[in-house]
């Protein structure tokens, strides 16, 4: 079973963690692997992708000829590539030796159409203090009571991600109006994606966590400002999901409540037994980052036009 791994970057700022990332694809144990590098527009980072694996028999490059955005490099990444399995990882992570052998093994035991693994934080600064690993989310790592081993959900992240690769070019790939372009603000590209899976197929992606990802979790995703921003952006993204896709599995309100429901009231009776100024402030985050989902989501609400605003 032919694998090709979709690695996309598009900033020289970005080159030290992305040829980590490279390395980290080309040393797999697995060996019918190929690899497809996408520059998003840049000259310059494509020559020193060309210069540094441009000469390896397992590596194919592509550079777009304007910055067209994550979702349609991953996309045009895929109609590249030969394999019969396409992954995707972040051009920040590094994977661990056997990632694609165990996504493999979940493809050949299985009928699945879609397979993802643990995203682990890798954080290349201090944790802050006030930041509570249930809003792992917000920083594209699997958050505690994700999904169980082998259970089926709509989409995991976008750093440890694949798709039978016919299936997900039948469905479109990912949309092209969703995900990092510029300042756009609409984000969760592999929902959609994951969605219109489940109505072409009936089935969900499965989930794996033996295949590991590292995502680099630089100064920035621990700035308590940009968490309070992400979290209202993510509400946003939210809304105008529920509006494009009304009849979709709501993962994210499922988990929010079982965050209020059962997390936070684990945190309470841990403080009253063991008060910590750190834990306290991991549970004002919490409520903070929640309220701030909720404010992004009924901005969303009294947006005229949100869905072309996206779109546009």
């Amino acid at each position: 079973m032919k694998v090709s791994v979709v690695v996309c970057t598009y900033s020289m700022d970005r080159y030290g963690p992305f040829s980590e990332c490279v390395e980290s694809v080309l040393a797999q144990d697995y060996d019918d692997l190929e690899v497809v590098l996408v520059v998003d527009g840049n000259d310059e980072v494509f020559e020193r992708v060309r210069e540094d694996f441009g000469e390896y028999e397992s590596v194919v490059l592509h550079n777009n000829d304007e910055n067209r955005g994550i979702s349609y490099s991953r996309t045009k990444g895929a109609e590249i590539a030969s394999g019969e399995i396409v992954a995707f990882t972040d051009d920040d992570a590094t994977a661990e030796p056997d990632w694609i052998e165990k996504l493999v093994e979940v493809y050949e035991e299985t009928d699945a159409i879609a397979v993802g693994g643990d995203v682990r934080p890798d954080w290349q600064t201090k944790k802050p203090d006030f930041f509570p690993e249930e809003f792992y989310w917000l920083v594209g790592c699997v958050e505690p009571g994700f999904a169980e081993d082998g259970e089926e959900v709509r989409n995991t992240y976008g750093s440890n991600i694949s798709y039978k690769r016919e299936a997900f070019l039948e469905v479109g790939g990912y949309d092209p109006n969703t995900g990092r372009k510029g300042d756009k603000h609409l984000q969760a590209h592999e929902a959609p994606a994951g969605i219109r899976l489940l109505e072409e197929y009936g089935k969900g992606m499965v989930f794996t966590e033996d295949a590991v990802v590292h995502h680099k979790l630089f100064d920035y995703r621990g700035d308590f400002r940009w968490l309070v921003s992400r979290s209202f952006w993510q509400g946003y993204s939210k809304r105008v999901m529920d509006l494009l896709y009304p009849n979709a599995p709501d993962d994210k309100s499922a988990y929010l409540k079982q965050l209020l429901t059962h997390f936070v009231p684990k945190r309470v009776k841990g403080l009253v037994r063991s008060p910590s100024v750190a834990e306290m402030k991991q549970l004002l985050s919490i409520f903070v980052f929640t309220g701030a989902v909720g404010l992004g989501y009924l901005y969303a609400i009294v947006t005229p036009n949100v869905v072309e605003k996206a779109n546009a």
